[in-house]
């Protein structure tokens, strides 16, 4: 969609230059549009962050001081003065760290500069979830029944959750964290859930308050994108599905939703358009809702910013969101009307965090020793609509690090397609070129939930990972479609690098060295003995030909045996997986699944099974660091006796605190680590006698 402002459009002075509060790959992406726009901008950075992307893209970059953001990002007077020493007019606070701060919305527009998102008063309304949820009501928007003000007895919550229908929500005032929350299905439930919920509540938050909502079953989360202007004018531009989820993050990012219709899609539409008009709200902003398996919906609450998800709007409907901020920002109206917003093709984005699946999703960080991505066909700030392709927003490069202090997002990922599923097999083959090394990360997670029976056929609720994945995702355990695949790429490679041998100088005649045709694929599991497959090899120039388990398949090679990613074919179809040479082994990596692989000839075979197996070390009388990350406290002395659940010590990473728990009983025997020192990821803390 191409978008011309109107004669009138410009009523003030487009902005000469605008700082950007933030890191990243957002601070990136701000950069992107501003420069389309011919915007000089204005990068702040951390000690951290002093050789970061976003510093490097910037016309200019000042420092704001020490690596934590409380120090650094958050200090709103670091950031207003870093505005005034660079004379810029405008500041962006991009999404996270001061974004939905109203205050610091109030001082930026008491200094004389412009924010460039909704004014204070808009984001103070909506980041009351009482005030905002009677603002909602007011307005004629869907709220989830329920009691909001504090039920004084168990006899009242009854005639509550009899008026309302069950099943309801038992929920502490002060509640958060899961805690002082309880489901009732019944009367009997209710009864027993109300006085839990009430002595869970005083116990942690001391406010024993509580209120009912209904309970909305296998619920959905979609939100809906909104623009408004300063001159009376909101649209929205259609919705997203966010629906999966860990705990309460969002994952994987859809647009449109694979679950609505067109009515319910346009009242959604509707009630948010009719929520940002009731608080004057000017920006784009996000009104996130609940909705039920029968497509009832009711508000959940108001992003006033730009959203991590942003860019599959942007695919769909070919509008700049930046710019539209930025434009609204320096008072210009909106150049189209509701009826102007296409909505063409699909799009769906993946976050690639730096985290371990096969660890329960903690916190990893380091340096990135590799880090290549899938060719990018789709840029930001670009017009969008109509061109499919792969779309990557990332603020980080090869060799640069992913520190402890920040967020553990690397990268978006965002795939656009003439459908649902052309989008998704163009996900599916991104997310197999996709290599990130030096840091775990949770490329085989999203692989393999974009592979899941369930996520494809769109038949999803907020707790399909937890349903599905409850335990994290092991990657080297997990089970390949086409498992043949993996041994046939295994010994074609193998092929390839004998190949290779045969052309070294120096043979003797008569002694040069010969490549045999039978091999065995040893596949290495994580627990048990390896399994092993007797294969054929036969090379004919390019293509290869490998027999196992009564089968021929056929293998073609476009990739050279020095690269991560390796391009070919597969029985005549394209394929992209990842080949790892690790000793005598090959690590094969491939929709999700990593496979840890040895090719032998039928006699090392032999030999290799009469070889021992070297046991693991016994670490069980050690505490090890799970994660890397910053260790804040050691709660133990040597001597001491510990109790099972007791705190041993604590690390922070990511903005997260993670505890570590005795999980017997057990002795102090010597403490191995330091308060204060950075922990690599298995590093020992504790020894226990």
């Amino acid at each position: 969609m191409t978008i011309d402002l109107p004669p009138h459009a410009n009523l003030a002075p487009m902005f000469q230059k605008i700082l950007i509060a933030n890191r990243g790959e957002i601070a990136c992406r701000v950069i992107k549009t501003a420069r389309k726009m011919g915007i000089a901008t204005v990068a702040v950075y951390s000690d951290a962050d002093r050789d970061a992307q976003h510093v490097t893209l910037a016309d200019e970059a000042i420092g704001l001081g020490p690596a934590p953001s409380r120090e650094s990002y958050l200090v709103v007077e670091k950031i207003l003065q870093a505005a005034k020493q660079s004379g810029a007019q405008a500041i962006h606070p991009g999404y996270g760290f001061l974004s939905e701060n109203a205050e610091f919305a109030r001082r930026v527009e008491e200094e004389g500069l412009v924010f460039i998102g909704p004014k204070h008063g808009a984001i103070a309304a909506m980041g009351d979830k009482i005030a905002s949820k009677r603002l909602a009501m007011a307005a004629g928007v869907s709220t989830i029944p329920g009691h909001n003000e504090a039920i004084a007895s168990v006899d009242e919550a009854l005639r509550i959750a009899q008026t309302i229908g069950y099943p309801v929500m038992v929920k502490a005032s002060a509640g958060g964290g899961g805690k002082g929350l309880r489901v009732a299905f019944n009367d009997a439930e209710l009864r027993t859930g109300y006085a839990a919920c009430r002595n869970e509540a005083r116990n942690s938050f001391g406010d024993d308050r509580v209120f009912i909502e209904k309970f909305v079953k296998e619920p959905r989360h979609i939100e809906i994108q909104v623009l408004a202007d300063a001159h009376g004018h909101c649209v929205f531009l259609w919705e997203r599905e966010c629906s999966i989820q860990r705990r309460h993050q969002k994952v994987i990012e859809e647009a449109p939703s694979p679950f609505l219709d067109e009515p319910t899609r346009q009242a959604m539409g509707a009630q948010a358009v009719a929520l940002a008009r009731a608080v004057d709200y000017q920006s784009a902003g996000t009104v996130e809702f609940v909705v039920a398996q029968d497509k009832s919906f009711y508000f959940l609450e108001m992003n006033t910013r730009l959203q991590v998800e942003h860019p599959v709007t942007e695919c769909i409907t070919g509008i700049d969101l930046v710019e539209q901020m930025i434009r609204v920002a320096a008072g210009e109206p909106l150049a189209f009307g509701q009826a102007d917003i296409a909505r063409r093709g699909w799009a769906i984005e993946c976050r690639i965090n730096a985290e371990d699946p096969a660890r329960n999703f903690l916190p990893s960080t380091g340096r990135l020793v590799r880090y290549e991505t899938p060719a990018v066909t789709l840029h930001a700030a670009d017009e969008q609509a109509g061109q499919f392709g792969v779309r990557i927003d990332s603020g980080v490069a090869e060799g640069g690090e992913i520190s402890m202090h920040y967020d553990a997002m690397i990268a978006k990922l965002i795939t656009y397609g003439a459908d649902r599923s052309d989008a998704l097999a163009r996900m599916r083959e991104a997310l197999n070129a996709f290599a990130i090394r030096g840091i775990r990360s949770n490329l085989p997670f999203q692989s393999a939930l974009l592979n899941h029976p369930r996520f494809i056929s769109g038949d999803f609720h907020t707790g399909f990972i937890a349903e599905y994945f409850p335990q994290g995702y092991q990657s080297a355990e997990g089970i390949h479609p086409q498992p043949d695949f993996m041994l046939a790429l295994a010994a074609a490679v193998h092929r390839r690098l004998l190949e290779r041998a045969t052309g070294i100088s120096g043979q003797l005649p008569g002694h040069e060295f010969q490549i045999g045709s039978a091999f065995v694929v040893f596949s290495l599991r994580p627990s048990g003995p390896a399994l092993a497959t007797p294969v054929h090899v036969q090379s004919d120039g390019e293509l290869i030909r490998v027999t196992l388990n009564e089968q021929t398949h056929t293998l073609r090679l476009f990739s050279n045996l020095r690269q991560l990613v390796v391009q070919g074919e597969f029985n005549g179809q394209p394929f992209c997986a990842q080949v790892e040479r690790m000793g005598l082994n090959f690590r094969l990596t491939h929709r999700g699944v990593v496979v840890d692989t040895r090719v032998l000839s039928p006699s090392a075979a032999r030999l290799s099974a009469l070889m021992p197996i070297k046991q693991p070390p016994d670490l069980s009388k050690f505490l090890l660091s799970p994660m890397p990350g910053l260790l804040t406290e050691i709660a133990v002395q040597p001597g001491q006796t510990v109790q099972p659940g007791e705190k041993l010590a604590v690390i922070e990473a990511m903005k997260m605190e993670n505890l570590l728990l005795a999980e017997t009983e057990v002795v102090i025997d010597q403490v191995l680590a330091v308060r204060g020192e950075s922990l690599a990821v298995d590093q020992p803390i504790l020894s226990f006698k």
